[in-house]
């Protein structure tokens, strides 16, 4: 006589997979019985207000708000006209090197540090002196031009 194929671990699962879809059997049925069948499309509707909360309201018609879609602007806004004398700014020389050519200013009113070089002077200058400059974008950073002593 042959041992039996049937081992303990399969009869195991076999009464495992059994559970399981005695279970999905039974939960079936609760959602079956729990279904809230026959409301009506009226009741289901949500509205959201004017705050972005649910409301089971319909919105004012008084508050709506007529939106022009040509005044909705998409990407990024163009830029107006720069006016020149926003672009002249005053700072203090905090480090300027003859033998190199180069130094810094630290702007007076964002108290930024600002790379300078000896051929955007238009002046000599020293350490501490009250310079007015314009600033535009190098390689590496912000640097000043047109610098000059301010008075």
């Amino acid at each position: 006589m042959g041992k039996s194929q049937e081992t303990w671990n399969k009869k195991e699962r076999e009464k495992k997979k059994q559970k399981n879809r005695l279970d999905k059997i039974e939960k079936k049925q609760e959602r079956k019985d729990n279904a809230k069948d026959g409301k009506s499309f009226d009741d289901m509707i949500a509205y959201i207000d004017e705050n972005g909360n649910f409301s089971s309201t319909p919105p004012d018609p008084r508050k709506k708000v007529e939106i022009n879609a040509d005044d909705i602007q998409l990407g990024v806004p163009k830029q107006g006209p720069i006016d020149p004398a926003d672009l002249i700014r005053t700072g203090i020389v905090t480090f300027f090197n003859d033998a190199k050519g180069y130094g810094f200013i630290k702007d007076l009113v964002t108290q930024e540090s600002v790379f300078i070089h000896v051929n955007a002077l238009t002046e000599p200058i020293k350490e501490n002196n009250k310079v007015t400059f314009e600033v535009e974008m190098g390689p590496k950073g912000p640097s000043a031009v047109n610098v000059k002593m301010s008075k």
